[in-house]
């Protein structure tokens, strides 16, 4: 009779432990297919800090400001009581969004330093930061947002473009990290988040290097962030979005440096800055290190070349042919992605 009770004890805690397991895959499936960020992310969208109250008072200077992700990451961090320090290389649109964010929040003028920047002029980024610095008396979160995409096929790209874009991307990057990661390890504080792409984990046609310059800043930023461990205060996070509503598609590198984009395409099918911006908040705010960011069916993208590359490939190559042929097309390319667009 014992015998028998123990091993109905144990058949109950296999069936219960089964069942838990089931339940636990259905939700990280459902998860999968109806969320819009990582499983880590999407739990501390439920389950964690809340921005407005972790990044209350903290000082964030931001690049690539003037306008799309970086202009919505100032109105969104200003209501969040964050003071702010707006960089770009158009001073006119820094002021505009200065304005916007003071109307739109509790901040006064002194809570908004603007600051023009020119990412490429790397002799100039001491300076910028010092001033940085000196304007609130430190500096709690760096993030790094300015840069250029691209859209052109590497046959037809010049060796210049590409040039242009490391350049921009990731030096320009690198430089205002090493002038700003001093101060934060002096401190031993800090948050440093930086905007990478879907691409910078996975290629895609027609942003050859775009996505090499991509990939370049996550080799970077997850290498210092294992020679940081002595400084567990100090994230260094990267986010990774899919297609988002931004300026970045019309301002994109062509196959000439000075050729404009004739046509970016109709932009709706793709995430709204503001629901980007929001999970980047809840990412920096609860500490993520690394931020997925996509709808579908990017977002099953990003895990597939994670763990079935083989599969992934043959996806990516069939949807990467429907992409050139949109381009060539006039059509935006990441409508491949998504149901048929619409000539703009």
């Amino acid at each position: 009779l014992r015998f028998t009770h123990c091993t109905l004890m144990d058949c109950s805690v296999v069936s219960a432990l089964c069942c838990f397991t089931a339940l636990y895959l259905v939700v990280c499936f459902l998860c999968l297919i109806f969320a819009d960020a990582d499983l880590t992310l999407t739990w501390s969208c439920v389950a964690g800090h809340r921005p407005e109250t972790r990044l209350r008072g903290l000082v964030v200077w931001i690049t690539g400001a003037s306008s799309g992700i970086g202009e919505e990451l100032a109105y969104q961090l200003a209501k969040c009581g964050s003071r702010l320090i707006l960089s770009a290389r158009r001073e006119n649109e820094l002021n505009r969004v200065k304005r916007q964010c003071i109307d739109d929040s509790d901040l006064q003028d002194e809570d908004i330093l603007v600051l023009p920047l020119d990412l490429l002029d790397m002799t100039s980024h001491e300076e910028k930061s010092k001033t940085a610095i000196q304007c609130f008396g430190h500096i709690d979160v760096l993030i790094n947002n300015g840069g250029r995409s691209q859209r052109s096929l590497c046959l037809e790209t010049s060796v210049d473009v590409y040039q242009a874009l490391m350049e921009l991307n990731f030096l320009g990057t690198v430089s205002i990290t090493k002038q700003v990661l001093p101060h934060m390890t002096q401190r031993r504080t800090g948050s440093i988040v930086t905007v990478s792409s879907v691409v910078g984990l996975a290629g895609a046609p027609l942003a050859t290097g775009y996505s090499a310059s991509k990939h370049a800043l996550q080799g970077f930023f997850n290498s210092l962030r294992t020679e940081l461990t002595d400084y567990p205060n100090i994230l260094i996070s990267t986010v990774c979005p899919g297609p988002v509503q931004s300026q970045i598609v019309h301002n994109a590198f062509t196959e000439e440096l000075d050729k404009p984009l004739t046509t970016a395409g109709n932009q709706e099918h793709k995430m709204p800055t503001s629901r980007c911006v929001h999970l980047m908040l809840v990412g920096i705010a609860n500490g993520v290190k690394e931020m997925w960011i996509a709808q579908q069916p990017f977002l099953f993208f990003y895990y597939a070349w994670q763990y079935t590359p083989t599969f992934a490939w043959f996806i990516t190559n069939m949807l990467g042919r429907k992409r050139v042929q949109n381009f060539k097309a006039g059509l935006d390319a990441d409508s491949a992605y998504f149901t048929k667009s619409k000539k703009t």
